[in-house]
């Protein structure tokens, strides 16, 4: 069959390690750690003569119904693939597509794509829609380093140049360091009165830094006169491509700018190692914001960010939907989740 369900791990693996390019969202460890009770990690995979694609989900159950829908983790994943050309046809992809979900008895399908995979619109033509919802910011890691620190607006270069002179940057190697990266993260996200979606357990952060799948890195910049920790961030390095993950900043140290110097530093770190992509990620709820801004002042390389939304079934999509489609519109996907 070109089609298979996979949500063993080795099984997964191998398909991720077949294709070569991938991000941590598309693992199996990271899918395991992001999901909610009732919620399956399943890899959808299709291969036809030399082509595989696959795409991974969280298959979860629709309340009181025998149906399901799929979803994509927090981040950017979709489809990944190997030998698919510019011009890919993908009837017979789609068709089979269409007849494994029937199967698992699914209703919709939504995920957020990855801005730095090629082919993924591609890939989904004819499965719905990909519409653009807004921009992320790179660092072209492949340019050297004079050159990526050009692009920094003044502002940026002032306030980097102003926090480095009272601060030293280490890495977290410690589960307190890891403690405090976390305590400075609730204390962030408590400032900006984020959703509970944001407030991550902290064992979703030790388990995630156990993870052999991709490598990831907590960076603390420290206060040299006060020796306390001023900002953290955790960044997530997978194969050439470094993503801006979860990161925080005490309210006392705002005035110093301290999220200027982890990035930086990262920026150093990553172009010293190899890597090619740093995503800086865009805007809350993907506007050009007040934190889209911040991002922008570091680069002006942008990707367009895509998401996928599917209907598989559209009767019983329409019927689980009910009164809702005259309430809410069709922004909301899919439609019978959105809030009453």
């Amino acid at each position: 069959m070109p089609i298979q369900i996979i949500s063993d791990k080795t099984a997964w693996e191998n398909v991720l390690n077949e294709i070569g390019a991938y991000d941590f969202y598309h693992t199996y460890d990271y899918h395991h750690i992001s999901k909610k009770e009732f919620e399956n990690p399943i890899l959808i995979t299709y291969k036809e003569k030399d082509i595989v694609i696959a795409i991974p989900f969280l298959k979860r159950p629709i309340n009181d119904t025998d149906y399901f829908d799929l979803t994509s983790v927090y981040g950017y994943a979709g489809p990944i693939s190997k030998n698919v050309p510019p011009d890919f046809d993908n009837q017979r992809f789609a068709t089979e597509f269409k007849t494994a979900l029937d199967g698992l008895a699914v209703v919709s399908v939504f995920s957020r794509l990855h801005p730095y995979f090629e082919n993924q619109s591609n890939i989904l033509g004819g499965l719905g829609n990909t519409p653009v919802l807004g921009k992320v910011v790179n660092i072209d890691l492949t340019q050297d380093l004079a050159t990526q620190r050009a692009q920094y607006g003044k502002s940026t270069k002032n306030r980097t140049n102003k926090c480095r002179r009272v601060c030293t940057v280490r890495k977290a190697e410690t589960d307190a360091d890891i403690n405090l990266f976390i305590d400075i993260y609730y204390e962030n996200m408590d400032r900006l009165s984020a959703s509970k979606d944001y407030y991550f357990t902290r064992e979703y952060f030790f388990d995630f830094m156990k993870c052999d799948g991709f490598k990831t890195d907590i960076l603390l910049v420290v206060h040299n006169e006060t020796g306390e920790a001023m900002a953290a961030s955790m960044f997530v390095k997978t194969k050439n491509i470094v993503q801006f993950h979860l990161s925080g900043t005490r309210t006392d140290y705002l005035y110093l700018a301290p999220a200027n110097v982890f990035l930086d530093e990262m920026r150093i770190k990553a172009t010293e190692a190899g890597y090619k992509i740093f995503n800086l990620g865009g805007g809350l709820g993907s506007k050009e914001d007040s934190l889209f801004d911040f991002k922008a002042s570091f680069s002006k390389d942008y990707r367009e960010f895509r998401v996928w939304k599917f209907v598989a079934d559209q009767a019983i999509y329409d019927q689980l939907s009910g009164e809702r489609k005259a309430e809410e519109g069709r922004a909301f996907f899919p439609l019978y989740r959105s809030p009453n």
